[in-house]
């Protein structure tokens, strides 16, 4: 469905489009191939269009009279981790949006409340651009915020040992997840960059103040997510070290035990060497004066490591 902008939100088709007012429009790739040819679009262009991108940087094409790109989208709310993606032309007072996946007609719903957002007797292409994109991020701050506190909530795991067998598997997760949404967020700088480049002079150098500031909000999305992501890996090095820690304790309380009963395993080879001569064979509390011996070695070894703090 295509709109005109004009003093309000108006229907129009392929043929009542005035280059002087913004045309935005979102369609099916179906309707796209009814339209593109009249737009001036490129076959290759329409026919990338029938198969989603599975990749976030998938590159801005520039042409004479528009500019191409696809756009995997990521809603971090989604449980099930769907990926919308959809096409975007844009043309001089021109933006069309194709629906390549959009599931849950979410981003149907964004772009269309971003038409919305300015008055529409100040509508520009700019500000029509700004706020679609920006609806695509707008929740994403409080999203690095939750995952800032989780991450901080598994440094207190870590501290307090109270981390489960697949602690690493969930820290693993948590890197992939952000780096997901680097790769996200460079996709959208990508798209940014080469509207304020403006090579083929679609834009007015005036209104693009409002991509660079929205330039300026995705970087600062970004850098949030990698400082995000280098505390992660700083995590995995102390659940590793806290792991190594926990295997020297054990180490070190196996070494305190062989320590203390080694005396008994002397003992235990002096008196089985059977000469006849070794006075507690004949003697009425010799098995009992072993048995105080082994329990007083062990005591006195017990008491000594204690108080130097061997356990």
């Amino acid at each position: 469905m295509l709109y005109q902008i004009n003093n309000g939100l108006k229907k129009i088709s392929v043929n009542e489009i005035d280059e002087n007012f913004v045309t935005a429009g979102y369609v099916t790739t179906a309707q796209l191939e009814e339209i593109g040819e009249a737009l001036g679009f490129s076959k290759n262009t329409i026919e990338s269009c029938k198969t989603a991108s599975k990749n976030f940087r998938s590159g801005v094409e520039i042409y004479d009279e528009y500019t191409f790109t696809e756009l995997r989208i990521i809603n971090p709310e989604d449980k099930n981790g769907r990926e919308d993606c959809v096409a975007l032309y844009i043309k001089k007072n021109m933006i069309i949006v194709v629906d390549v996946e959009d599931y849950d007609e979410s981003t149907k719903t964004r772009f269309m409340s971003a038409l919305s957002r300015y008055s529409y007797q100040n509508a520009t292409l700019e500000k029509v651009i700004y706020s679609f994109i920006d609806s695509l991020v707008g929740d994403d701050f409080i999203y690095i915020e939750n995952m800032g506190i989780k991450i901080t909530e598994y440094e207190e795991f870590i501290l307090k040992e109270e981390t489960d067998d697949d602690f690493n598997l969930h820290l693993l997760y948590l890197k992939k997840e952000l780096l997901r949404m680097h790769n996200y967020y460079e996709q959208l700088l990508d798209i940014t960059d080469a509207i304020e480049e403006n090579e083929n002079d679609i834009f007015d150098s005036e209104d693009l103040r409002y991509i660079s500031n929205l330039g300026l909000k995705i970087t600062r999305l970004r850098e949030d997510t990698d400082s995000l992501s280098s505390s992660v890996t700083h995590l995995q090095d102390a659940y590793s070290s806290s792991l190594d820690l926990k295997l020297n304790k054990t180490m070190k309380l196996f070494t305190v035990i062989t320590s203390i009963f080694f005396p008994l395993t002397l003992i235990v080879g002096w008196y089985g060497m059977n000469f006849q001569s070794m006075p507690e064979f004949a003697w009425k509390y010799g098995y009992l004066y072993v048995i105080l011996l082994s329990a007083a070695v062990v005591s006195v070894l017990m008491i000594l490591g204690k108080r130097k703090k061997w356990f």
